[in-house]
């Protein structure tokens, strides 16, 4: 006679619920654990037991990073990309919509979104163009020259603002982007006046830069994060590549303000400092716009 039950096998049930079968183990002990003793790692799940351990075993860096950011439930690495990251989608639909129109100005004759929003220097020196045009220096993120242009940057933006965004907090997150596409821009103003600039890397480059500053601060090894970025920043300087390298040194170098800012005022009796440091940031590279350009000024006919 057989059974239609499948034969217990102590392995699939739950070690500290052995009445729940599971599947799924710990990526340290290998134990089968239920979804109620499961925590979240960078890849799989550990079981309660381990996770104590890895607790206990924290340098004492770790340890001063997680009480200066507050986070429970284990090391601050342990919460990148868990949270919210409604900022980084509210960036993905807006730029996306910015591409769309862009599409239908190919067909639509005289809807030129990408003209509109674009930076070039010149429109933003009134002397130099007899216009004053001064949202360019940030709605050029928003616009990109082809699919893969704003897809690389949309993947971009998606590695590193799943981790930084719920780390930062919304608010945060956005005025980092902000000031690291403004940053791009200005530097592009300052040593390539007449080069036209579209495309979120400034931005995207700005976010990395903060998330390295932020990571050492927490005791975390950068040394991957450090490498793409040198190998993207050297990408923008070869010949024929067609690529703003000025946009990537201003966003990544504003960027790495803002991270160190948030890092040295993270102190719930500092918010006010906080602010005031990123407000005077954004004045500073307003005020930077006064420096006359490199590259000389181009006048318009």
């Amino acid at each position: 006679m057989t059974s239609t039950t499948p034969s217990r096998n102590p392995d699939n049930y739950c070690y500290r619920h052995p009445d729940r079968q599971s599947f799924v183990l710990c990526q340290r002990c290998l134990r089968t654990v239920c979804p109620e003793c499961q925590t979240q790692a960078s890849v799989g799940v550990i079981c309660p037991q381990c996770l104590k351990e890895q607790k206990k075993n924290r340098t004492p860096a770790q340890k001063r990073a997680a009480r200066r950011w507050g986070r429970g439930g284990g090391s601050v690495l342990s919460s990148f990309g868990s949270g919210d990251t409604k900022v980084m989608t509210a960036l993905f639909v807006v730029t996306a919509v910015v591409y769309l129109l862009q599409m239908l100005g190919s067909v639509v004759p005289g809807f030129r979104v990408e003209s509109w929003l674009l930076f070039w220097a010149p429109l933003i020196y009134p002397e130099a163009s007899g216009t004053f045009q001064p949202w360019r220096i940030l709605t050029a993120a928003f616009v990109h020259s082809s699919f893969w242009h704003l897809a690389l940057n949309m993947l971009a933006l998606w590695m590193v603002g799943r981790v930084l965004e719920p780390l930062l907090g919304s608010a945060r997150f956005l005025a980092t982007y902000l000031l690291s596409a403004a940053g791009g821009s200005v530097v592009v103003a300052l040593l390539s006046f007449g080069t036209p600039v579209v495309g979120a890397s400034g931005a995207v480059f700005g976010l990395f830069g903060a998330l390295v500053v932020i990571g050492r601060r927490a005791g975390a090894n950068m040394t991957g994060m450090l490498v793409v970025l040198g190998i993207n920043l050297v990408i923008g300087f070869l010949p024929g590549m067609n690529i703003s390298w000025q946009a990537h040194v201003g966003g990544l170098a504003v960027g790495a303000l803002v991270g160190l800012i948030l890092t040295r005022t993270r102190r719930r009796t500092q918010r006010g400092l906080q602010i005031g440091l990123l407000i005077g940031l954004g004045l500073v590279l307003a005020a930077a716009l006064l420096i006359p350009p490199l590259t000389g000024f181009v006048t318009l006919t």
